[in-house]
């Protein structure tokens, strides 16, 4: 065969036509590969196609034969249908993502699937806009503040809350220079884990309300003079003892939980927790937590199937909250 045109590079044709065209259900022959390669100007012969699939294999690619129908296909790749679809959900329900970055998402993640795949998949993209941000800058916010936490140095930003005045809510926008620590998705926003210089604690903020973030050159304060960590800020054990991102001290918490509520109290605390004492209705455990309004509420919730056993600070809380409620529906 006289040579032609994009010879030299067809063998990555063949692999791109094997991601795009097919699956399990859908392989390709030899015959229809060339087919596919003469759509870009390519001509080929079936044997020189059955010589760069055997290269391919050679080189690490998964590409498997089927007697049923017959052809090759594609079998392992970066993310498998399933997968694709899990993050595309994902997603399409985080409120920190705002609806253009969402459909622009989105579209990437199913160009990883094959032709036919995606002919299976809605062509529109549905997802709740009044559940989005309109915040464009959170991806430039999450890289600044990324690269600001590797290098240990201190982050500067617009950040915006809401308060009330007279009849209406508004935008009330501050700058704010704080150590970075970690970024954690939590409750449906992506958060920012980090020191306010005033104080000797550790503060969340929403990413979403963020703008105009910039990397400073000012050193960060470390985290051991703010948390009980000394070497490695551990992002998953600080998340898992806090409640809805409101901070507060770390104290270990003892319940008394009716067994009809056991599911749901694994479900929030993971199996992690320590059981103390089990009776033939009720089991008590123990847990370190963030006494917070957060970690009240959530007990509250549950009425009379959980009971405070300690500290007795949560004790307090609980029966100030409680009594605040009755004093509201007596008047």
């Amino acid at each position: 065969m006289p040579k032609s045109w994009g010879q030299k590079l067809k063998i990555l044709y063949v692999l791109d036509i094997l991601k795009k065209h097919s699956d399990e259900q859908n392989p390709l022959t030899a015959t229809a590969i060339c087919d596919l390669l003469a759509r870009q100007g390519i001509e080929a012969e079936r044997k020189s196609i059955y010589a760069d699939i055997e290269s391919l294999c050679d080189y690490g690619c998964d590409i498997i034969y089927s007697s049923s129908p017959k052809g090759y296909f594609l079998g392992e790749r970066d993310f498998e249908e399933a997968e694709i679809y899990l993050l595309s959900d994902a997603v399409r329900t985080a409120k920190f993502i705002s609806p253009k970055k969402t459909r622009e998402l989105v579209k990437k993640l199913d160009s990883m699937l094959s032709v036919p795949q995606r002919q299976k998949r809605n062509k529109d993209i549905y997802f709740d806009y009044s559940q989005k941000c309109n915040n464009e800058e959170i991806f430039y916010n999450i890289d600044k503040i990324s690269s600001a936490i590797t290098d240990g140095v201190k982050v500067e930003f617009d950040y915006v809350s809401r308060e009330l005045k007279g009849r209406e809510f508004v935008d009330v926008v501050k700058r704010r220079k704080v150590s970075p620590y970690a970024l954690t998705w939590q409750d449906d926003h992506y958060y920012l884990i980090c020191n306010y210089e005033k104080y000797d604690n550790l503060m969340h903020l929403r990413l979403d309300r963020m703008s105009k973030s910039e990397k400073t050159t000012e050193k960060a304060r470390h985290f051991r003079e703010v948390s009980e960590y000394k070497e490695t800020f551990d992002v998953a054990d600080y998340t898992n003892k806090i409640f809805g991102m409101f901070s507060g001290d770390i104290q270990t918490v003892e319940l008394c939980c009716k067994k009809e509520i056991a599911k749901t109290v694994i479900d929030r605390f993971s199996e992690n927790i320590f059981i103390t004492n089990v009776t033939e209705n009720e089991f008590h455990f123990s847990y370190k937590a963030a006494i917070s309004e957060a970690l009240v509420t959530f007990i509250m919730n549950f009425g009379d199937s959980i009971k405070v056993v300690s500290p007795e600070s949560l004790k307090r809380d609980i029966v100030e909250r409680a009594e605040k409620i009755l004093k509201v529906y007596k008047n």
